[in-house]
């Protein structure tokens, strides 16, 4: 009996990861379907590149956004990757959750003016 049972279990295994599979990619799908609906213009936005931006123009395909004063270039809409507010920081990403906090960096000096010592030689 324990034998048609082990039989059983490697099938069954396979299709609960399959599921679980096509589950996830659903719901990923989703995600980004309702983040590509909510687009307006003068959202302030993240591209997949990490190229921030204001967008002034959206169509079906493209959007246009203006990175700088005067400067805006054409972008592909499904290259929107996240929201963000005007610091910069994420508001929702693909998948409606915000992103974990990066780690913080180590402040260093900036040495480019600092005249060179000993130790530094």
């Amino acid at each position: 009996m324990s034998e048609g049972l082990a039989s059983l279990l490697l099938p069954a295994m396979i299709i609960i990861l399959l599921a679980f599979l096509f589950w996830s990619q659903r719901r990923r799908q989703h995600a980004i379907s309702s983040l590509q609906e909510s687009l307006g213009v003068g959202d302030d936005i993240c591209t997949t590149s990490g190229l921030f931006g204001r967008i002034v123009a959206l169509d079906e395909v493209t959007a246009t956004l203006e990175i700088a004063s005067g400067t805006q270039v054409r972008f592909d809409r499904r290259a929107v990757a996240t929201k963000v507010d005007v610091s910069g920081r994420p508001i929702a990403g693909a998948g409606g959750q915000l992103p974990a906090e990066p780690p913080a960096r180590p402040q260093t000096r900036d040495t480019a003016d600092a005249p060179i010592t000993d130790t530094e030689k």
